[in-house]
């Protein structure tokens, strides 16, 4: 073989393997990057809530039901606002889209297409009930009142948690006074089923915004077509209806939030 032609079969040689190496490293994800198949976005599956709307005078607006507190977007004087998800106003934004109450907002800052921005969104009017005075709309996560408006990324208590999955939102019209809004009411009972026709008693608490609790006299538990006023306890014993199947406990009193419905198994 020729010096010439040996040195050109050495540069194709070293050819070959450089193009073979750069199609190698092409095919290792940089350092820190995403795996392959892995998700893009990174971002954690949206929380699923239950949710409930309750206005003026105690009157349910929206039913309690599941809903996904995901990201979202809102129109407040034509301009469309991120929102984050696991937010109060993600909560009620979905209870809108699913049948639920309309909502109207004002910006106290200057919201935009990111969520970072969406902290000083207030909800002003649910199901056209507006607030009025010291009056107006407020929101509970699992008994306790949010401290951050609804669309705060910071969370509820601006601690950075948002809210998660399984947890109770509860908007409401707040009748306020000096020791904050009225009572909304919880429901606690001994177990999920109970034998047809047997007894089941129940109690009813009082909750602050604080989420901090005591018996509730005069309260109206409801189940099937049983019902019962509770005592100066908070207790009421009620007869489960005939017929296997679920049923709905409720619980309601004047002036008061009714509390979230329990589903009974009767079996």
């Amino acid at each position: 073989m020729s010096v010439r032609r040996a040195a050109g079969a050495a540069l194709a040689a070293l050819l070959a393997l450089a193009l073979a190496l750069a199609f190698a490293l092409a095919a290792v994800p940089a350092l820190g990057g995403p795996r392959a198949g892995a998700s893009q976005s990174g971002a954690a599956a949206a929380a699923t809530v239950q949710a409930m709307v309750v206005g003026r005078g105690g009157e349910v607006l929206a039913p309690a039901r599941g809903v996904s507190a995901a990201a979202t977007s809102v129109r407040v004087r034509g301009r469309s606002c991120g929102v984050a998800a696991g937010t109060p106003l993600t909560v009620l934004a979905a209870l809108r889209r699913t049948g639920g109450p309309g909502f109207a907002l004002r910006d106290y800052g200057h919201c935009g297409s990111s969520p970072s921005s969406s902290a000083q969104l207030y909800v002003y009017s649910v199901g056209g009930e507006p607030g009025s005075g010291q009056n107006g709309w407020e929101y509970k996560v699992d008994g306790y009142a949010g401290s951050t408006g609804a669309g705060d990324p910071s969370g509820v208590r601006g601690d950075g948690r948002r809210i998660r999955t399984g947890q109770r939102v509860l908007w409401f019209w707040c009748q306020a006074s000096g020791g904050g809004c009225q009572r909304s009411l919880a429901l606690a009972l001994p177990s999920g089923s109970v034998a047809p026709g047997a007894a089941l008693t129940v109690m009813v608490t009082a909750q602050d915004n604080e989420a901090r609790s005591r018996p509730l006299a005069g309260a109206i538990v409801t189940l099937g077509s049983d019902f019962a006023s509770t005592g100066a306890d908070g207790r009421a014993t009620l007869i489960a209806p005939a017929q296997a199947r679920r049923y709905r406990l409720s619980a309601t009193r004047a002036g008061l939030v009714p509390a979230f419905p329990q589903t009974i198994v009767v079996r």
